[in-house]
């Protein structure tokens, strides 16, 4: 049997893959993407993004879905509420329609991104078992099912735990010291009208002690919640997660001295709680220039949350590397190094914000920290 070729591999559907997939579509450029998911409806997208207007929002134009992806934004998701832990409001700003960085869920930008490519472009059920060179830039893949194909350029859009990584970088994705519990609140102003009315319209905080509760509301009307707190890495893994009764009221122990409003936000949720290592890889990450194979998105450069760049420089890695084939026809490595120098200096400006946001977060002074970076933007 006869091993498939492909000019272009992308390794991963995510917002990345799928952006410089479609910026590659429109140019008259055909790629394939493997992603190990069953179908596009194999497992939720997680909640709400703000894409941002100089990023993710321009990634949308190269990819000529900025006028569509306006038609899905959330409104009043730009809105911000901070809290202590005493549940007192500290910082409100609202959603004036005016901001640069509307929300859309990730599942609709996601769904955007997928019905703007042709049909077959994502080989679903791909899971990667193996990569490797086999000369003159080329490389093969190998998949669970038994097969293979070979790349003339490989592009490892696979995420946090990169099956790609590998071929250009020693770097894995360590601990940072937070741990997340995801809980989420369905028809929340019909069936959770108190949790409802405590996290408003937007995005919400309520921080100390290092620890604290992120959330926002999201455009079905439910309320997706995250529990934090600073904790050695294994300490989530003595919670019996199947448990949803007894994993509530064991993570609520974290927050026995919290207002009881507050303490809501784990005790009344929906379904299991479920617990979200958060990991990132080295701040300034690279690579030397490996003939036939990059990386974009987490598996270049995965960083905390906390300075909510991550989808965002996952869809501008997406449109810049396809604008740099486009503009070198017949050039891949000369592509490959305008791509790459950008992507180098970005992501280490975003790594460090994310990390600095972190300690602005999760401290013994919080909120005030984070209250006082949020001011600073707006002055």
């Amino acid at each position: 049997m006869s091993t498939a070729h492909h000019p272009i591999a992308i390794i991963g559907a995510g917002l990345g893959g799928l952006t410089l997939a479609r910026v590659l579509h429109v140019n008259g450029i055909e790629a394939a993407v493997f992603d190990l998911e069953a179908d596009r409806n194999a497992r939720t997208q997680g909640g709400m993004l703000d894409i941002h207007e100089e990023t993710g929002q321009a990634a949308l134009s190269a990819a000529e879905l900025h006028e569509r992806f306006r038609e899905k934004v959330h409104p009043g998701g730009q809105a911000v509420r901070i809290l202590d832990k005493r549940a007192r409001v500290l910082h409100e700003q609202a959603d004036d329609g005016q901001g640069g960085r509307p929300e859309i869920d990730r599942g609709d930008l996601r769904d955007l991104l997928l019905d703007s490519l042709p049909e077959g472009t994502v080989r679903w059920g791909s899971k990667i078992t193996g990569a490797g060179p086999t000369g003159a830039g080329r490389h093969e893949v190998t998949l669970a099912d038994g097969t293979a194909f070979t790349a003339g350029l490989l592009v490892g859009a696979d995420g946090a735990w990169s099956r790609i990584r590998p071929l250009l970088s020693d770097a894995v994705p360590a601990y940072t010291g937070i741990s997340f519990v995801e809980l989420d609140f369905l028809d929340a102003d019909t069936r959770h009208p108190e949790c409802a009315e405590l996290i408003g319209g937007g995005m919400f905080f309520a921080l100390g002690d290092n620890r604290g509760f992120l959330a926002h509301r999201e455009s079905d009307g439910s309320l997706h919640v995250y529990a934090a707190l600073r904790a050695a890495e294994g300490r989530l893994s003595t919670i019996d997660f199947t448990d949803a009764e007894a994993s509530r009221a064991e993570l609520a122990e974290h927050f026995a001295d919290w207002a009881p409003g507050l303490r809501r936000l784990i005790t009344d949720c929906d379904g299991l709680p479920v617990p979200r290592l958060i990991h990132a890889l080295p701040a300034g990450h690279c690579w030397k220039r490996t003939p036939g194979v990059t990386l974009l998105g987490d598996a270049a450069h995965l960083m905390s949350p906390f300075a909510g760049e991550g989808a965002n420089l996952a869809m501008t890695d997406g449109a810049d590397l396809g604008r740099a084939l486009v503009a070198h026809p017949g050039g891949l490595e000369s592509a490959l190094a305008d791509y790459e120098a950008p992507l180098f200096a970005r992501s280490g400006k975003s790594a460090q914000e994310s990390a600095e946001g972190l300690e602005a977060i999760f401290n013994d002074r919080a909120p005030q920290p984070l209250i006082d970076m949020i001011s600073s933007f707006a002055a």
